[in-house]
């Protein structure tokens, strides 16, 4: 594990903590790798259940770093087009993983940073918390993470932000959809402490592809095939295990076996 990203485990929880806070926790290809990699890792792992992104010190991550982008400049497209779909393998990696995924952002979310706020599954914000997408003051712009920030903040809304590369505060953040919720620096771990509580009281297999269901009901354009999916989709879910199991507990009124003393 590189020391630029820190992983560490409590239960079904784990916590990635981006590790460069002297340089705000900015990018570089050993911390895209490390993060791709850590991923992966949690993708397979069954006793995982929740994942928390956060950043080391007082910044979440303000995006790419001086050096790296330096290098960069200095380089040819071919050697630019790969380093950029590392970073695309990343933002799809976080996107896509079969386990729910938390933003705790504070401090400085800059570029890159907010396409890894835009790609967790839930995102809260300290008020203090800044965010941009500062590309175009570069003459570049976010390509490689906008389908995640699209998503997020929706077309009118990126249009702005992607041309004026101006910075926004959390409540702007809160209003545009990038993040759920916005709490004092002091409520940020308590906030996020909630959320992994209400995680952790639902299935596993129906928290981890609630994603998915997003994902593929705003790709669809065939609604009569969504129909079918869909309901094929609740068909195999009812008959499964952790389906058998939360209707038997409902019905019991009892709490499903998922639910750890812990988590009650």
């Amino acid at each position: 594990m590189s020391d630029s990203l820190l992983t560490e485990r409590t239960g079904p929880v784990a916590r990635m903590r981006l590790n460069r806070s002297e340089v705000h926790n900015a990018f570089d290809a050993n911390l895209i790798t490390a993060l791709t990699e850590a991923l992966a890792d949690l993708s397979s792992d069954p006793d995982v259940r929740v994942v928390v992104l956060e950043g080391a010190g007082s910044s979440f991550s303000a995006g790419a770093d001086l050096n790296w982008m330096r290098g960069m400049a200095a380089a040819g497209e071919t050697e630019n087009r790969s380093d950029a779909l590392a970073l695309a393998r990343l933002m799809r990696t976080l996107d896509e993983l079969p386990k729910p995924t938390i933003a705790r952002v504070q401090g400085a979310a800059f570029g890159g940073g907010v396409g890894l706020v835009a790609c967790c599954d839930i995102a809260i914000a300290a008020t203090g918390a800044k965010f941009g997408l500062t590309e175009a003051k570069l003459g570049l712009l976010p390509a490689v993470i906008s389908p995640y920030v699209v998503a997020a903040i929706g077309a009118r809304q990126a249009r702005r932000w992607f041309a004026t590369a101006e910075m926004f505060d959390a409540a702007t953040a809160l209003r545009l959809g990038l993040v759920h919720e916005v709490v004092v620096a002091e409520q940020l771990d308590s906030a996020v402490q909630r959320q992994i509580d209400l995680l952790l009281k639902a299935g596993p297999i129906a928290a981890g592809s609630a994603k998915a269901l997003v994902r593929s009901v705003a790709a669809s354009a065939d609604r009569d095939a969504q129909d079918t999916d869909n309901a094929a989709l609740i068909a195999r879910l009812r008959v499964s295990a952790e389906g058998q199991e939360g209707l038997a507990a409902f019905l019991d009124k009892r709490s499903p076996n998922w639910i750890t003393q812990e988590s009650t």
